[in-house]
């Protein structure tokens, strides 16, 4: 089903950036084998696709998961440049992997206003990296974003209001007074 949708959008001059979700762990079937990962991203990427986007979608990844899955790729002849991640935060984990990605040479990351976002695959997975937690990480790291740390936190606490205020989102326990 991939291949019709891939070469219409190569042929129109667009580029494709592929997702393989839940690479660092399964609902269903629990750890997913590194080599697996490797072998559907490195046909994905052989179809045209210009990136890969790694995706810990139900938040169960480690810095340790993260390091050795961006080895296993370049082992396979396919660097950092070709990677993305996107990770969630059920164990509190996302900022951790971003930043094993990082070190390991991977530069695109995808991020939501407040961390926003979840899989309706596991019950218990929470939302996504928070876009205000990798910046602060990278002004920290001495990385310039070009990101106004004040406006994104003031733009995330208004998209999390709305959301509420129209009933988008639940209010979690605990993080603000029921109106």
């Amino acid at each position: 089903m991939f291949i019709p949708v891939d070469s219409r959008a190569l042929d129109a001059g667009l580029t494709v950036r592929a997702y393989i979700s839940m690479c660092l762990g399964d609902p269903w079937e629990g750890d997913v084998p590194v080599t697996q990962v490797v072998s559907a991203g490195k046909r994905l990427l052989d179809l045209g696709c210009t990136e890969l986007s790694l995706g810990d979608t139900i938040g169960v990844g480690t810095p340790g998961h993260v390091t050795a899955l961006l080895e296993a790729f370049a082992g396979a002849g396919v660097g950092p440049d070709r990677l993305a991640v996107h990770f969630h935060d059920t164990y509190g984990q996302a900022l951790a992997n971003t930043f094993a990605a990082l070190q390991g040479g991977v530069s695109v990351i995808d991020a939501s206003a407040g961390g926003i976002g979840g899989c309706p695959f596991a019950e218990s997975a929470t939302g996504n990296l928070a876009t205000e937690d990798l910046v602060w990480m990278l002004h920290g790291l001495g990385i310039e974003t070009g990101v106004s740390l004040p406006a994104l936190v003031s733009a995330s606490a208004w998209i999390a209001e709305w959301l509420w205020s129209t009933q988008c989102i639940p209010r979690r326990p605990g993080t603000r007074p029921e109106s």
